[in-house]
């Protein structure tokens, strides 16, 4: 029986055809999933240290950085720590998103020269990854939450659109960086210490409402700022997040969906060649 042939045919402004890549992705949902899954039994996922881990490395980094606080500082409290934990728990969320990301293309040659399918499905089952890997971590949020002593209310449901804003940002960096990886392999070497520098400028191991009023007016320019300072009013003070603070993470979560994705699907033909 022969084998069907794919012929690629020019499009126009660099982008394919969207309904029938749309449609090719949608077809493949089942590959997406099981990289994914394949991803985390590379990572120990399946056994119960494995699992432990992914709890474990941010549950002792926050405390790490709780006494680090209490040291500097002096004083210190449980809603101190359960701001630390909650958003440095949604911070991995994003930072393994791009760790897994920045090498989705790079990592996945041979498939991409060997296979016919849409590249961007690479990206996407590293946020596949990085989102099993947080949902233990939410679980022990919530538990730190009631140890602690924290006040629950209906309003921790606004948690939900926050977290989709929140996956859809990670989606939007996982897809820029994994393009961006591909013409400039020294971006994968820089990544930690990119990330290292937005853990420190982002509402983590401070809140937002402490920060000065001399570089208060710069919070505009992180694209987390917002969006884990609405996670900290939630998770842990259990209250409505600002109509600002929606309204900045939202934007800025589209805006870098739409410029990854396009910039993506622009150069997607390309990648065979620069691997």
């Amino acid at each position: 029986m022969s084998q069907p042939v794919v012929v690629y045919e020019p499009f126009k402004a660099g982008l394919p055809p969207m309904r029938e890549y749309l449609r090719q992705l949608r077809h493949r949902r089942g590959f997406i999933s099981e990289f994914a899954r394949s991803e985390l039994r590379e990572q120990n996922f399946g056994s119960i240290f494995g699992q432990l881990w992914l709890v474990l490395n941010p549950l002792l980094l926050s405390g790490v950085y709780f006494l680090l606080i209490y040291v500097i500082g002096g004083t210190s409290d449980a809603t101190r720590f359960g701001h630390l934990t909650s958003t440095l728990f949604l911070f991995y969320l994003i930072a393994n998103s791009l760790t897994g990301g920045v090498k989705a293309i790079t990592s996945g040659q041979r498939l991409i020269l060997n296979t016919s399918f849409p590249r961007i499905m690479l990206p996407l089952s590293a946020v596949v990854v990085a989102i099993f890997r947080f949902i233990p971590t939410l679980v022990v949020a919530l538990v730190i939450h009631a140890i602690l002593g924290l006040p629950f209310s209906w309003q921790m449901l606004w948690a939900f659109p926050i977290l989709l804003i929140a996956i859809v940002m990670s989606l939007g960096m996982a897809i820029l960086i994994s393009c961006v990886n591909v013409y400039f392999r020294d971006i994968s070497s820089m990544l930690p210490y990119l990330t290292r520098s937005l853990l420190y400028l982002s509402p983590i191991l401070f809140e937002a409402k402490k920060i000065s009023s001399s570089i208060k007016q710069y919070e505009i320019v992180n694209p987390i700022f917002y969006l884990l300072d609405s996670w900290s009013r939630v998770m842990v003070h259990a209250e409505a997040p600002t109509a600002k603070g929606m309204l900045h993470a939202t934007i800025f979560a589209f805006t870098i969906f739409i410029i990854g994705t396009y910039f993506f699907l622009s150069r997607e033909r390309d990648f065979a060649v620069r691997l």
